[in-house]
């Protein structure tokens, strides 16, 4: 009997489990609440016991429904898996390569990396989006990019896989005309705050009304990370900036750091992620890509 259980039958027990009731399930599932109960009756004969207790107004997962809940979510999400490497491996080398890249990624391992891809892949134009925040994530999540690589936003949306690739360093600068440069020892939170702080803005949707490191209540929001670096070389305000970005200001003295009070929520620096879509994984060349930055990294 157990041979005969199918991927639908899991699916509909995952539906029914998830949204609390037949009717529900149908409705995600488009399917009517007797096509529902009919498929869920059949699995229930298959395994041998209930699975939702009926009693009640609503169905209820019974102890042994509970305990085959998280089995029947690995399977499903290893044929989801199966199915998007088949598509993967069907479709063959992508006719382009479109990736979204977050301002914060090292341009020196960026560059490397493209480098060795047009050698590695003449004839597979590559296209890249630069961004940060949410807009790393919007040609992804828009299906104009197979890859994207970002490390500003802290959070990966549901229906994407995350691969780590490296860290990067971040520091708080200013110009050395600043008032801030001038202070000795750890500079309080309250005492930033004085001060015009300059940000990144999201020119995404998905961050509104959120802020990410954002101290003072003075800010300038800047969307270009190269107009964000020249204020502040100026002397305009103060900002945290990826430490590779500023190595050579701060060598110079064109830029200094600051002694921050540590914040919460505001870390030493980023963690970069390959992201994509988990029924659409890249390709060879988006995977070649990928690899090629992390051991760029490396």
């Amino acid at each position: 009997m157990l041979d005969g259980m199918s991927m639908d039958q899991l699916r509909t027990f995952i539906a029914a489990a998830d949204e609390g009731s037949f009717s529900a399930a149908g409705r995600k599932l488009r399917r009517a609440q007797s096509v529902v109960s009919a498929t869920l009756a059949n699995l229930e004969s298959q395994v041998g016991f209930a699975l939702f207790e009926r009693t009640g107004r609503y169905p209820h997962l019974t102890e042994a429904g509970r305990a085959l809940l998280a089995q029947a979510r690995l399977a499903a999400q290893g044929m989801d898996a199966f199915k998007a490497r088949a598509r993967t491996l069907a479709e063959g080398l992508e006719p382009e390569l479109a990736v979204a890249v977050d301002v914060m990624f090292p341009i020196e391992d960026l560059t490397a990396a493209v480098q060795a891809f047009h050698q590695e892949f003449p004839g597979t134009p590559l296209r890249l989006y630069v961004e940060a925040l949410g807009a790393v994530l919007q040609p992804l999540l828009a299906g104009d990019c197979r890859v994207a690589i970002i490390g500003s936003l802290p959070e990966i949306p549901a229906g994407c896989a995350s691969e780590f690739l490296l860290s990067v360093g971040a520091v708080a600068v200013v110009a050395p005309s600043h008032p801030l440069a001038a202070m000795e020892g750890t500079i309080l939170r309250s005492v930033a705050a004085e001060h015009v702080q300059l940000v990144l803005a999201d020119r995404s949707s998905l961050t509104a009304g959120r802020n990410f490191g954002v101290v003072s209540a003075k800010t300038w929001r800047l969307g270009d990370m190269g107009a964000k670096h020249a204020f502040l070389r100026a002397g305009l305000g103060w900002g945290y900036m990826p430490l590779p970005m500023v190595e050579e200001d701060l060598h110079s003295g064109k830029l200094v750091t600051l002694n921050l009070e540590i914040q919460p929520n505001v870390g030493p620096g980023f963690s970069m992620h390959a992201v994509h879509l988990m029924e659409h994984p890249p390709g060879p060349a988006g995977r070649w890509f990928v690899n090629r930055l992390k051991a760029q990294a490396g």
